[in-house]
């Protein structure tokens, strides 16, 4: 039976009926597997249908090169061979059975005939259903692991033993914890048992791969129980230790929790953004570099500062972008600035914050509010009051005067005309200077540049 929602995706006439008529001309089964099987019948939106065949890739390239207007073969190593047609990526992959060797990051692929041996060798029994189909707009469903009963326990189990599946990829173990993120299904205790015994297995995998899983996992909608599943067993210590070092330091402003627990606490509160939740996660990993005991009690003074270069470096060695751990530092750097202006916002206050938010400006403020998780509700009040209070003056100010692109009234070329002088470090100090008193006294005239200028220039 095929579900209600992929019936269109299969007719005949459609880009997988097609395919699966091609391949039953070449003597070759076709089967669509995996993640849309899965979401069809969980009534989720699907975004790419994958294929699986007992042709090889070789074989699958002479069978859709007539096709396709043309071919992807970047996964080929691995048995993939991807036919483009209408813009679309169709990717189909041989029947496989894939092993890790102990010291390698990449899969050695051993190819089979057998569709129910490659069911058996996929991640979770939920993604090991398929149906085979008959290139007529008809399909057999496939589920010889009862993936069918576990979408409807909400369970993550394994189709083999847990140790064999995290064997042949043991990235599979971080995406347990993506799916438990993103469907909200429980892991049973023998696959929990074994991410235990395993977890250092994960050194093996490609920093790159990690941060693909840890990106999904991020956005879910349950991404306080995964990220507890992952210090829990021990998986976080593998690409971010940060987090386990969190649960020993007692953070004197959230006395009812420690400052791991406080700290998902704020992620769980965030929107699904990705770099605001990372921020979120990472926003006190600077505190137990910087706890120190006082009569008073514990502090962890300037803990921004150091936690932004510890979340610039962790994701640089996780290969995310260069924008993306630029943000993620900055928020980390910016979270305290708004506790700093207790008596108040001032103008320049104010265009010195928006200045340094830049285009993360609306992602701060989220990130400030949603760091509020203390009981004393005397104490939230408070501290939303500031934050409400700041956005007030950011938005009268704004009313006021450009905002949110802060400069002078002349620039560099002006500035080497009125001064006579050649590029050079000169230029620069000249402009931050007037750029100083824009932010200090608000928007001047060039005239006035010009004054200062001579000032700055007779000093």
């Amino acid at each position: 039976m095929i579900p209600a929602r992929l019936e269109p995706l299969l007719r005949a006439d459609s880009a997988a009926g097609q395919l699966a008529a091609l391949f039953r001309a070449a003597g070759h089964e076709l089967a669509l597997v995996g993640g849309s099987v899965r979401d069809a019948i969980l009534a989720r939106p699907i975004d790419d249908l994958d294929f699986t065949t007992d042709a090889r890739p070789n074989r699958i390239k002479e069978i859709v090169r007539p096709w396709a207007h043309d071919l992807y073969l970047a996964g080929q190593r691995f048995g993939t061979i991807g036919a483009i047609r209408d813009g679309r990526v169709h990717e189909i992959t041989t029947y496989r059975a894939e092993v890790y060797a102990n010291d390698s990051r990449k899969p050695d692929v051993t190819y089979s005939d057998d569709i129910t041996e490659d069911l058996g060798r996929r991640d979770f029994t939920i993604n090991a259903m398929a149906l085979r189909l008959d290139g007529a707009g008809s399909a057999e469903l496939l589920d010889p692991y009862g993936g069918a009963v576990d979408l409807a326990q909400k369970t993550l189990r394994t189709p083999l033993d847990p140790a064999i599946s995290f064997g042949d990829d043991p990235l599979r173990m971080l995406r347990l914890f993506r799916f438990l993120a993103t469907l909200g299904f429980a892991p049973t205790v023998e696959v929990l048992a074994a991410v235990s015994s395993m977890a250092e297995r994960l050194e093996i995998v490609a920093a790159e791969r990690i941060r693909v899983e840890m990106s999904k996992l991020m956005l879910g909608e349950h991404v306080a129980d995964a990220l507890w599943g992952l210090v829990e067993t021990g998986l976080a210590d593998q690409f971010l230790p940060e987090l386990a070092d969190l649960q020993l330091q007692q953070d004197p402003q959230q006395r009812h929790k420690d400052v791991l627990a406080h700290s998902i606490a704020v992620v769980a509160k965030t929107s699904p953004i990705l770099e605001l939740r990372l921020a979120a996660l990472l926003h006190d990993i600077g505190k137990p570099a910087t706890r120190a005991f006082t009569p008073g009690g514990v502090t962890f003074h300037h803990h921004e500062v150091v936690g932004a270069k510890m979340a610039r470096r962790r994701m640089r060695e996780l290969r995310f972008s260069s924008q993306e751990t630029r943000d993620v530092g900055s928020l980390v750097f910016l979270h305290m600035r708004p506790h700093t202006f207790k008596m108040g916002w001032t103008d320049s206050a104010v265009r010195r914050y928006v200045r340094d938010a830049g285009p993360l400006l609306d992602l701060l403020n989220e990130l400030v509010r949603c760091d509020i998780t203390t009981r004393n509700e005397k104490r939230a009040r408070a501290i939303q009051r500031g934050i409400d209070e700041l956005e007030e003056r950011i938005a009268e100010l704004r009313s006021r005067e450009e905002l949110d692109a802060l400069r002078p009234p002349i620039d560099g070329h002006q500035v080497m005309a009125h001064l006579g002088i050649e590029p050079g470090p000169r230029v620069g100090e000249a402009m931050r200077m007037l750029l100083e008193h824009r932010i200090e006294h608000g928007p001047y005239s060039e005239e006035e540049a010009y004054r200062l200028l001579d000032e700055w220039e007779g000093k």
